[in-house]
């Protein structure tokens, strides 16, 4: 399994991209840098996007690359999230307001259309893009879950945006071994008022957070940091100890 960072932060500037992670090439894990990072080939390449909550920094390049595709792709893309994600995609989004409804046009290849959604329940098991994956409910503004994603005997663990939580870890330990977690962190410890009401994790929490694995050991790798606080915040990582851990950057690619 492959791991390829697309983008790994919570803002953007022009060295910094938004949440988007690709695995074999083919599952896109959130859509905030998509279409900035791929050539045409490698959009038309993906069989699906795995979102895991629908706030416009994790959807955003769905726009563009349902346009790009409509024009390129030879099968439908599929976007695959819970149900009030899905939902909120087709009102909010795809609309023919904001954007158009990409789901009824169909691909200038022929008569499919050019995105399919794929409504995914919690904690239950199903087949995306060719891997096993389990969505998890975890503690956001909105409705959001994490993500285990499984192939080959090989599994990446996706927190989606999360403060504190529980159920996340527990599906993980009852899931067994897990090679690699990517984990968000987004505030310093001084701004941790603004992280529990967002949503979100300080180094603080997440040290906190990190036991509940018991004796999985997965590669921790770091991602959401706002890039005004990158400093301090690779500062407050590096003091969790006992865990392999990384704070990731766009382009870097991880096999798992």
């Amino acid at each position: 399994m492959r791991l390829r960072i697309l983008g790994c932060h919570g803002g953007e500037t022009p060295r910094h991209r938004m949440t988007s992670f690709l695995v074999d090439g083919r599952l896109a894990l959130d859509a905030g840098a998509i279409t900035s990072m791929l050539t045409l080939e490698e959009q038309s390449n993906l069989d699906a996007v795995l979102v895991t909550h629908a706030h416009m920094d994790h959807v955003r390049d769905l726009a563009t690359l349902a346009d790009n595709r409509c024009q390129s792709a030879s099968k439908p893309l599929v976007i695959a999230g819970t149900r009030a994600t899905v939902e909120a995609l087709r009102t909010h989004f795809f609309n023919n307001v904001l954007w158009p409804d990409f789901a009824a046009i169909s691909m200038v290849s022929g008569e499919l259309p050019t995105i399919e959604f794929q409504v995914l329940e919690p904690e239950a098991p199903s087949r995306v893009a060719g891997f096993e994956t389990v969505p998890v409910l975890v503690t956001h503004t909105i409705e959001t879950a994490g993500f285990l994603v499984s192939d080959a005997g090989r599994t990446l663990a996706f927190s989606g945006d999360t403060g504190p939580t529980e159920r996340f870890w527990e599906v993980l330990q009852a899931h067994g071994e897990v090679q690699a977690l990517l984990q968000e962190v987004s505030f310093p410890d001084h701004l941790g008022w603004l992280a529990l009401r967002s949503g979100h994790h300080t180094p603080e929490t997440v040290a906190k957070e990190l036991p509940k694995l018991r004796d999985l050991r997965p590669m921790v790798l770091f991602y959401h940091l706002k890039p005004q606080f990158q400093a301090e915040l690779e500062r407050g990582l590096a003091r969790i100890t006992g865990w392999d851990t990384d704070v990731i950057s766009e382009g870097d690619v991880f096999d798992l």
